[in-house]
């Protein structure tokens, strides 16, 4: 797996970058916005390591930037912040997933070889229509009407899962255990923040729902025509 770290802090920087190597991965080391912004679009990797707090560009800016440009790569956002309102916000601007500081090397670990099994399901030429949605499963292209959603690898994965289970409630261990694949390294907070991330770009609405909370037990994709 080839990583980018970009971090500005120096100590924690080569702490990081010495675990990486310990662990045998192809690391990359940038110090600021600009130039985690420039590798990342020529450097080829499977993971960006984002500090949400860079000089010159912020780690939310970058992402941002990055994603505008269609970039498809895995970005992690490590951030002091760990507020339920500071995590969407480092999902919306892009990131798959989201670390608060400090953390443990074990779970940054953990967290990138999830993020490095990107592809859950193998590709399909399947479309599917549901409420007001068009889903293309080759490509990751999604329609709502004549408007093109732009969402990331991690969204995407939940919005499939649980349409595939169209009128079914999914407790929240078992969409953290399906799209998350792992059970200890991604709290319900952050599976939470997803969700209200994936409402907010499908525009979801009291007169049009997609997802159903169903208190005590989790999640719903309410139609059922998939």
């Amino acid at each position: 797996m080839k990583v980018l770290l970009a971090e500005d802090d120096l100590r924690l920087g080569k702490l990081i970058m010495k675990m990486l190597k310990k662990e045998q991965y192809t690391a990359d080391w940038v110090e600021d916005g600009r130039e985690a912004y420039v590798h990342a679009l020529t450097g080829d990797y499977d993971v960006i390591i984002l500090d949400w707090m860079l000089p010159e560009q912020s780690g939310i800016q970058v992402s941002q930037s990055l994603r505008k440009e269609d970039y498809k790569g895995a970005i992690l956002m490590l951030t002091a912040r760990d507020a339920l309102e500071d995590r969407v916000n480092g999902l919306d601007a892009g990131a798959d997933d989201y670390m608060a500081k400090p953390f443990a090397f074990e779970e940054l670990f953990a967290r990138m070889r999830s993020l490095g099994r990107r592809t859950i399901y193998p590709i399909e030429h399947t479309i599917i229509t549901t409420h007001d949605l068009f889903i293309d499963l080759s490509s990751h292209v999604i329609k709502k009407g004549d408007e093109t959603l732009s969402l990331t690898s991690r969204e995407f994965q939940l919005l499939i899962y649980l349409v595939k289970n169209s009128g079914r409630v999914l407790s929240k261990e078992m969409i953290l255990s399906k799209v998350w694949e792992t059970h200890g390294d991604v709290t319900f907070n952050t599976m939470e923040a997803y969700v209200k991330l994936l409402r907010k770009k499908l525009g979801q609405t009291k007169q049009n729902s997609y997802i159903k909370t169903v208190r005590g037990s989790g999640y719903m994709w309410e139609d059922r025509h998939v």
